[in-house]
């Protein structure tokens, strides 16, 4: 079992080693709070490592002291699920920078308090940046902010990765007010129309014309979330998975060389049982597009252990 509030970082000759990532709002840390991640790190042999969301992570640390380490740091473990907003990069903005247009430290808070590890379809990033200049990378966050002499413009569906996308202009010109309405209509919108995909793959999936229509309605309108979604009609077929060929016996259909995205598309009942073992990611088109063999090998994981149990959910299926 992966301890509490951990991540599995590194597989050595059989040793695995584990990361903490307490959260750091926008990247601000007092000193008597950077000094305990010094002293943990020291105590436990761990390193210390700036991440690309502006935090601190605590890695390579033994699965038996990582409870410790909470304890020390004055913290408890930051538990959340793998598919949510995994973190709100800010830059500067006005507050900090000469060339800040927008205060980007307070919108991203304000962000960063709504939204940090809420559960979403799948792994979800925003990007607060107070110029054009663009030091969080706003464009290629799901939901990317970038202020203008104007206000805020909003950008959705951006991510890098092996699968880059840049994001869709969606509106420009806001207020701070305005800005977080309308993200918090795009994030109602993903969780009433996403499946196991990042918003830049619903977008690609449903149309943009269509998402950009449907989330402005409701924007414009001022329609309150809690009424039913709108009608979504696809621009053109979804593109699905390759479904994992349908044999007759069980245990042929899920094997070792099966693509996890062709599994969950085919046996979707089998998504909690990859999440038990483990593989979290199930929304990001790289972990999906991997081999189950090769994911297993990647997390440690009894490949024979997880085939038995992924075969038992597809014959309670075909019984059924």
């Amino acid at each position: 079992m992966i301890p509490k509030g951990a991540n599995l970082q590194k597989i050595h000759n059989g040793r695995k080693t584990y990361a903490i990532t307490p959260p750091v709002p926008g990247g601000f840390i007092k000193p008597d709070q950077l000094e305990k991640y010094v002293q943990v790190a020291r105590k436990y042999n761990g390193t210390l490592k700036l991440t690309s969301a502006q935090r601190i992570m605590i890695t390579g640390l033994k699965a038996e002291v990582v409870d410790q380490v909470w304890t020390d740091l004055g913290m408890e473990p930051v538990v959340g699920v793998a598919n949510c907003v995994r973190s709100v990069k800010i830059c500067p903005g006005t507050a900090f920078c000469k060339r800040g247009r927008q205060d980007s430290v307070r919108l991203g808070l304000e962000l960063d308090r709504r939204y940090h590890k809420k559960e979403m379809p799948s792994r979800l990033k925003i990007g607060v940046s107070g110029c054009p200049n663009s030091c969080a990378e706003s464009v290629v966050k799901d939901i990317g902010v970038i202020g203008t002499d104007d206000g805020w413009d909003v950008y959705v569906g951006g991510s890098a990765g092996a699968h880059p996308r840049l994001a869709n202009k969606l509106a420009g010109g806001l207020s701070a007010e305005e800005t977080l309405r309308l993200i918090d209509i795009v994030v109602e919108y993903y969780k009433q129309h996403a499946q196991l995909e990042r918003l830049g793959q619903m977008i690609e999936r449903i149309g943009w014309t269509t998402v950009q229509r449907d989330i402005l309605s409701l924007f414009g309108d001022e329609i309150p979330l809690a009424s039913p979604p709108p009608q979504v009609h696809l621009t053109a077929t979804p593109k699905l998975p390759t479904p994992v060929p349908a044999a007759g016996d069980v245990c042929g259909e899920i094997q070792a060389g099966s693509i996890i995205a062709d599994i969950i598309h085919v046996y979707p009942q089998t998504i909690p049982i990859l999440r038990k073992f483990g593989m979290g990611c199930l929304g990001c088109p790289s972990a999906a597009g991997e081999a189950l063999e090769k994911a297993a090998g990647i997390h440690g994981i009894n490949l024979d252990e997880l085939l038995t149990e992924l075969q038992q959910a597809t014959m309670q299926e075909v019984q059924s």
